[in-house]
Order: structure tokens, then C-alpha cells, then sequence
């Protein structure tokens, strides 16, 4: 009798020490699975309050074409990264310094500029590699006529006609807004290609007016990639193309949604979120009061 309750202590004490086991296990799980939780929300943090930037990794003079080994990515505080800090490499490939830049210091668009090739290449020289020169025809009115040039950076919108099947069936086009692409070069505006300007004399004219295709619209061309040049073709006959100009600091490439009629009354009679109905946690007993009867709830 004593040894087999012996053996149930024994017993009693390997389970209790596994379940001890278990339940300490299950708590250290839970405390780093919550560390975890917090780092990557201070990581988060971090990075919302941070900016990788490009710095120079030598001294870099005036009048040289940049390249990938001349710089470096560090991470700023949002505070003190400087005005067109460059943030992208594919933005500024191939543009020349227009003054010296210093060893860790930021690079500044202010302190370049586009190398053209309109002397030997034409547009052919001046498209970069990859890419594909087309030419849209473009609102002369909504698409900033007379201030957009060539070295800009764009997005296209295209106004077009939606297929949308109703109710009955039918199949009507909706008028839309839709966002094709962001962060485009413009390579030309109707044969300016962007080079040296010519001197001004006496005889000679002071502006010429860029190229139009009639009816109050401009030729206005970028530079595409190969699949992108197939779909703005394609789109450029379903309706008319918009261009938003960008600033030269800003390379970041946004969500956007397609703009029409419901998407336009969302914004300007945003719906307000239904509030969550009120439960009612009390508990009641019925009272007979002569031949009426009420629901008293219970005082907890």
C-alpha cells in the first residue's frame, strides 16, 4: 500500500512538472510573441519618421555624368532631409552636375540637370535605354500648355467612356477618370526636344509656339516602356489624355483610383459609418400590476 502511494506521488509529481513545462512554455511564447508585436511597431514608427536619401560617396565636380558608384543610401529624420533630395537612382541617371557636390553630402536635383542629346542623337539620343519615345495628343487646354517642357516628369490620366451593364441589362459607357501612369519623362513637346536655346536678335522670334494637332491640342512625347507604349495607344482612341505635372523632388508612385460619378459623390457626401447598436445587458422580471404588466430590470 505505502509503494503504491509512492507511485502516485510520483505520478502526481511527473505531471504536475509537465504541465508546468507546458504552461511556462506557453507564457514564453506569449511574452515574445508580445515583444515581438512591439518591435515591429516600433520599427514602423521608425521608418515613418525616416527617409532613405542619396548621399555622395566622394567629391563629385561640376560638369560630370553621375553614376551608380558615386553615391551611397543613408537614412535621414524627415527634419533634416534637404529640399529635392533625391531619394531614387532611376530619377537622376545619366543628368550631369550643374555644381560640385561634397562628400556626404545629399544630392539636390537643384545641383543637376539632364543630359541632351539633341545635337547627335535627336530623340533617338535622348530616350533612355529601355524605354520607348511615343507621342499622344493631349488637352492643349488642361494640360498645362506653355509651361510643361521637355525633362519633366508627368502622370497620364485618360478620360474614357467605361462599359457598365445596368440594371435592365444594357451595357452604357460611364464617363471615368483613370489614373494610367506616374512618374513619366517627357521627352519632347511637339518637336522641342530640349536642347541649347537659340540666341535672341533683334529678327529673331522670342517664343515659338510648340506644334499642335489641331482643335486646340498639343503633341506631347514620353517615354514609355514597351507594354506601357501598347496601352496608352490603345487608350489614347478610346478618349482624351491629361497630364498632371510632378515635382522634381517627388518620384513616389501612389495607389489611385479610377474617378467617376459615385466615386465623385463618396468625396464630396462622404457616408458616415453606422453607429453600433446599443445592447442592452439588464435583466428583467415581469410584474403584474392589477391588469397591466411591466419589466422591471433587476439591480445588480
Amino acid at each position: 500500500m505505502a509503494i503504491e502511494k509512492q507511485k502516485l506521488i510520483l505520478i502526481s509529481g511527473i505531471v504536475l512538472g509537465v504541465m508546468a513545462i507546458v504552461m511556462t512554455k506557453l507564457y514564453l511564447d506569449q511574452q515574445q510573441q508580445v515583444l515581438q508585436e512591439k518591435a515591429k511597431a516600433a520599427i514602423a514608427n521608425m521608418q515613418s519618421s525616416q527617409t532613405a536619401v542619396l548621399v555622395a560617396k566622394q567629391d563629385i565636380p561640376q560638369g560630370v555624368v553621375i553614376d551608380a558608384g558615386m553615391f551611397d543610401t543613408a537614412i535621414v529624420p524627415n527634419k533634416f532631409v534637404q529640399p529635392q533630395a533625391v531619394t531614387s537612382l532611376d530619377r537622376i541617371s545619366g543628368m550631369v552636375t550643374v555644381a560640385p557636390i561634397s562628400r556626404g553630402e545629399q544630392i539636390s536635383l537643384s545641383k543637376l540637370m539632364s543630359e541632351r542629346k539633341t545635337d547627335s542623337g535627336g530623340l533617338a539620343g535622348a530616350t533612355p535605354a529601355g524605354k520607348r519615345a511615343i507621342t499622344i495628343v493631349a488637352d492643349n487646354i488642361a494640360s498645362l500648355s506653355g509651361m510643361i517642357k521637355p525633362g519633366d516628369y508627368v502622370d497620364v490620366l485618360a478620360v474614357i467612356a467605361i462599359p457598365v451593364q445596368g440594371a435592365d441589362g444594357k451595357v452604357t459607357g460611364q464617363t471615368a477618370v483613370v489614373p494610367l501612369f506616374q512618374n513619366i519623362l517627357v521627352l519632347a513637346v511637339g518637336q522641342n526636344l530640349g536642347g541649347p536655346a537659340s540666341p535672341v536678335g533683334r529678327y529673331t522670334e522670342k517664343s515659338v509656339p510648340a506644334p499642335s494637332s489641331g482643335g486646340g491640342n498639343i503633341l506631347i512625347t514620353l517615354a514609355l516602356e514597351p507594354k506601357e507604349a501598347n496601352l496608352i495607344t490603345f487608350v489614347q482612341e478610346q478618349g482624351k489624355m491629361r497630364l498632371v505635372m510632378r515635382s522634381p523632388a517627388d518620384a513616389k508612385i501612389e495607389p489611385a483610383a479610377p474617378a467617376t460619378w459615385d466615386t465623385f459623390f463618396q468625396y464630396i457626401m462622404p457616408q458616415k459609418e453606422a453607429s453600433a447598436p446599443v445592447i442592452d445587458t439588464n435583466e428583467y422580471i415581469e410584474v403584474l400590476r392589477g391588469l397591466s404588466k411591466e419589466r422591471v430590470p433587476l439591480s445588480k
